[in-house]
């Protein structure tokens, strides 16, 4: 159960940095509520999931998909550049994050 609230914290925060750039586009109401409700909940994930896993392997893995996923979504949604070495450091970001699954 730690690691699919891992996971789904990790996915928390990739919204969260996603809805601070909606947040800065058009500061609404909404916008801020939604910002505040994935961060918390990403916090609260991590929380949990820390409980069981090493300390290390959660905030690393938590990380990686915030760190991943921010950087996908801006790609898709806000024209940031779509070099083939961003992708390959995304591609090294998410692989190292599943080694230390593996290694943990």
């Amino acid at each position: 159960m730690a690691w699919v609230a891992l996971v789904i914290a990790g996915l928390c925060e990739m919204m969260g940095v996603f809805m601070i750039s909606k947040y800065n586009e058009v500061k609404s109401v909404k916008n801020l509520v939604l910002l505040i409700v994935v961060f918390t909940v990403s916090f609260l994930g991590l929380a949990y999931a820390m409980e069981t896993l090493p300390m290390g392997t959660a905030y690393a893995i938590w990380t990686g998909i915030g760190a991943a996923g921010g950087a996908l979504l801006g790609m898709l949604f806000f024209n940031e550049s779509k070099d083939w070495r961003r992708v390959v450091c995304i591609v090294l970001v998410l692989g190292a994050a599943i080694c230390l699954k593996l290694l943990s």
